[in-house]
């Protein structure tokens, strides 16, 4: 009489259970990661976004714009002045708050 063996054994269970655990977790991890390089270039993105609009103001204006003119926290995101709008509303990834702050340095010449 012959017997033949059907199904798996504990330990083929154990290392297929295993292997799907390994590769789950390599998954999330690249996962995780891909979504803070995501973050960071759209940070990125919207400070281009921002220096662009500061370098068209101040070709129109000759200045650039001081601090108590700019709405630029908490996401509002608009440099506008005269009807004329040089930013598009925009928002950080995490709602973190971006701030525009003109700071004046003086120059100290020396004879």
């Amino acid at each position: 009489m012959k017997k033949t063996q059907k199904g798996f054994t504990l330990i083929e269970l154990l290392v297929v259970i295993a292997i799907i655990g390994l590769l789950s977790t390599l998954a999330i991890v690249s996962l995780n990661t891909a979504r803070i390089k995501s973050r960071d270039t759209s940070r990125v993105a919207t400070i281009k976004q921002m220096q662009s609009a500061l370098e068209m103001y101040f070709n129109d204006k000759k200045t650039y714009p001081p601090t108590a003119d700019m709405a630029m926290v908490n996401n509002s995101g608009t440099i506008a002045t005269s009807g004329t709008s040089y930013l598009q509303r925009f928002s950080d990834p995490s709602n973190y708050a971006i701030t525009y702050t003109q700071t004046v340095q003086t120059v100290q010449v020396i004879r």
